[in-house]
């Protein structure tokens, strides 16, 4: 905190479901960096962060990013497992330095847990390694239904937040209530880290639809699959997170000949609306978020509107 005590800041955050537009608007946002303080951007897409997911992720091209720096982008190695402690940490730092230029922080993308971890205080629990190689240990042994029977004895509030299929989120559960005691599966009320403003961009899901469709042929076209042959010579299979992304999943199925290139263009389509479900879920509860229609003509100029606003208030 400042002396102050007052967050540090400003910090813009462009959310909302994927494909809406949030690419093109923080561009926008981060070419006049509210207030007229040039903007540099940071990556909140999860699946952003590996090195080489390019094309699947809709990662912006160094051309696109039109000479915008871009923080958080190609950090992890496709076999690393996805760690939302150690993301934040290293984009807060990003964030304080972005700060210390004088600069504003755009922090944009879909993973809203992401995104909370960084703005708001947000403590992760420790981790044990022994224990969790115990754990680990017993799930490849005995299964998840079992794990997650003992959790639902010790935590029921856990278990119930949990699919029993879910091994690896059992494990940590269990994980976390042996070292705490006990696992809290509610967000709790959000405290400020950052001074920052949430704008939200959605559309109308018929249009939004549309839109992810078209994106997964460009994906396609693109060279998605061969991108995704690529990968797999750096360990892609191997990878926890990295392998269950939205298309890589679907592709290596298909590289599996599970199924037809039909039927995995098909089903990363279908997946990522199901996901986009999810990134409305979850950043429609946040009432701090301010939308904005992405088809609107002057999304850039009444985005910028909000932030002048925000910031005349912020500065009372």
């Amino acid at each position: 905190m400042h002396a102050d005590d007052k967050p540090p800041g400003p910090v813009i955050a462009i959310v909302g479901p994927t494909a809406a537009g949030k690419s093109a608007l923080s561009l926008a946002v981060a070419r006049t960096g509210g207030a007229g303080a040039g903007g540099e951007i940071v990556n909140a897409d999860s699946m952003q962060l590996y090195r080489g997911m390019d094309i699947g992720t809709a990662k912006l091209t160094v051309a696109e990013r039109d000479g915008i720096p871009h923080h958080m982008l190609d950090t992890w190695e496709v076999t690393q497992t996805a760690d939302v402690a150690s993301y934040q940490q290293a984009t807060r730092s990003a964030v304080v330095g972005i700060l210390s230029r004088g600069h504003m922080p755009v922090l944009v993308g879909g993973s809203g847990l992401y995104v909370d971890a960084v703005l708001d205080e947000f403590e992760f629990p420790g981790t044990d390694p022994e224990l969790r190689a115990r754990l680990e240990a017993e799930l490849a042994e005995h299964g998840p239904a079992a794990l997650h029977e003992r959790l639902g004895a010790r935590d029921p509030g856990a278990a119930a937040s949990i699919l029993p299929s879910n091994g690896r989120r059992i494990v940590r559960a269990l994980e976390v209530v042996e070292l705490t005691g006990g696992f809290r599966a509610a967000l709790p009320e959000p405290v400020a880290h950052f001074s920052s403003l949430r704008i939200g961009v959605d559309r109308d899901t018929a249009e939004l639809d549309a839109r992810i469709a078209e994106r997964v042929e460009q994906m396609w076209a693109a060279g998605l699959v061969d991108e995704v042959r690529g990968l797999l010579k750096e360990g892609l299979a191997d990878g926890l997170t990295a392998s269950r992304a939205i298309g890589y999943r679907q592709i290596l199925r298909l590289l599996d000949g599970e199924i037809t290139e039909a039927e995995a263009r098909d089903d990363t389509v279908r997946a990522t609306r199901r996901f986009v479900r999810r990134q409305r879920s979850w950043f429609r509860r946040d009432k701090r978020v301010v939308w904005l229609d992405a088809a609107r003509p002057d999304l850039a100029e009444a985005a910028a509107g909000i932030i002048d606003q925000w910031e005349q208030e912020r500065a009372r």
